[in-house]
């Protein structure tokens, strides 16, 4: 084996992201990307940014670019045994949803969506 290749099913870490970085899985980026997705279509977001670190992994959504995030989703996994790994923040920076279970978080958010769709 050539120097630098690792062995087959050797796992080799992500360019660019810190060996230990918290990140949203597959399956809970594609619940997010869907409900932003829908959000878009609705005409109430328009920009989205993603966020990963040692503590947190964050998706921020934005009805404008220039503007504070109109919803953020954090997954923080220290906080697993407590209040729940997923805390939903608002515009301003308030709690309004924290959970153990993605959908209950994203539940507040899922009925605006409805409540836009309705008007």
């Amino acid at each position: 084996m050539a120097a630098g290749q690792g062995a087959l099913g050797s796992v080799v870490s992500f360019p660019g992201r810190a060996p230990g970085q918290i990140a949203f899985s597959r399956e809970e980026l594609q619940r997010i990307m869907d409900l932003y997705g829908r959000m878009v279509a609705a005409g109430q977001w328009r920009d989205y940014a993603l966020d990963f670190n040692r503590d947190a992994a964050v998706f921020s959504a934005f009805r404008r670019t220039a503007e504070r995030p109109q919803a953020r989703v954090e997954k923080r996994p220290s906080l697993r045994n407590k209040q729940g790994m997923w805390t939903l923040f608002g515009e301003h920076g308030q709690v309004l949803k924290r959970g153990h279970e993605l959908p209950g978080v994203l539940a507040p958010v899922e009925r605006r969506l409805l409540k836009s769709v309705e008007d």
